[in-house]
């Protein structure tokens, strides 16, 4: 294990392969292995969730026992606590997720406001950002999708189907 700043890594005990980096990276994990936190609070929560990379301020914030995440930007995936195999790369992007699984989202706010919607793209600023519980959207270009609440819809353009709200498989 490797620590560097206050606090990081500081509840470690059987953990190994895990990188810290800032003020309370890591600070709570026990048992997580091959985790990279690098940024203040990144991955602090965290306890037991494995193969984790939290770069940015807050960023997978507080995952408990998420495996295998990818956070990139300031508060990414900041409240995601049991989702597994998500990437966000972007401020903002996926920081309200809980517990779902499988989504992509790369660009500022994108999919800013899911919790539990699985299998879900988003590329560029704002895309899907106020999809909350569902799943299996695409969305590419700024703002596309940007007020969609649905499922199964495809959206491919700047502003694409941005007023669409709750119309399914698009």
């Amino acid at each position: 294990n490797t620590s560097v700043g206050s606090y990081s890594l500081s509840a470690n005990t059987t953990a190994d392969n895990n990188t810290a980096l800032g003020y309370n990276a890591l600070g709570t994990n026990t048992t997580g292995a091959a985790n990279v936190a690098v940024g203040a609070n990144a991955l602090d929560a965290n306890t037991d969730g494995d193969q984790n990379t939290a770069v940015g301020e807050s960023s997978l914030s507080a995952n408990t026992s998420g495996r295998e995440n990818v956070a990139v930007g300031h508060d990414a995936l900041k409240v995601n606590t049991t989702g597994d195999y998500n990437v966000a790369l972007g401020s903002f992007t996926l920081t309200a997720n809980t517990t779902a699984d499988n989504n992509v989202a790369i660009g500022f706010n994108a999919l800013g406001a899911n919790t539990t919607g699985t299998q879900n793209v988003a590329v560029g600023k704002n895309a899907l950002d106020a999809v909350t519980t569902n799943g299996n959207n695409t969305a590419l270009g700024y703002n596309a999708l940007t007020e969609h609440t649905g499922t199964q819809c495809v959206a491919v353009g700047s502003e694409a189907l941005d007023a669409n709200t709750t119309g399914n498989n698009n």
